[in-house]
């Protein structure tokens, strides 16, 4: 097992991308919408992932950073997913309190490495 993949940030964004990806597979949205979704939840947990292989602190900050900007861009599209009514109340609630403690987890992490 590697390192990062003891990390709970990693193992909560790998929970918050496959439900991004349920949303995905089991909702008729426009082509580019899936992609993109699809590519920002990911990225999360890629970020993660080889941010933990870098040695320096601002190698670190910065992939932690973009992880955190992946956060931000996923709950952008889950408001128009909910906007559009294609998502459900309960759902994008579960989703925006994962995605929030995502983003202070990320934040703890990059302020730590910015000292």
């Amino acid at each position: 097992m590697f390192d990062f993949q003891k990390l709970d940030v990693y193992k909560k964004s790998k929970a918050f991308h496959l439900e991004c990806k349920n949303i995905i597979l089991s909702n008729n949205l426009d082509r580019y919408v899936k992609d993109q979704f699809g590519r920002a939840s990911f990225s999360i947990i890629l970020n993660v992932a080889e941010g933990s292989a870098k040695f320096s602190k601002p190698d670190r900050r910065n992939y932690y950073v973009t992880s955190r900007g992946s956060v931000f861009e996923c709950v952008a599209i889950l408001d128009i997913l909910s906007e559009q009514g294609i998502i459900e109340e309960g759902e994008l609630t579960k989703l925006m309190l994962q995605a929030e403690e995502l983003s202070r987890i990320l934040f703890a992490m990059i302020k730590n490495l910015s000292s």
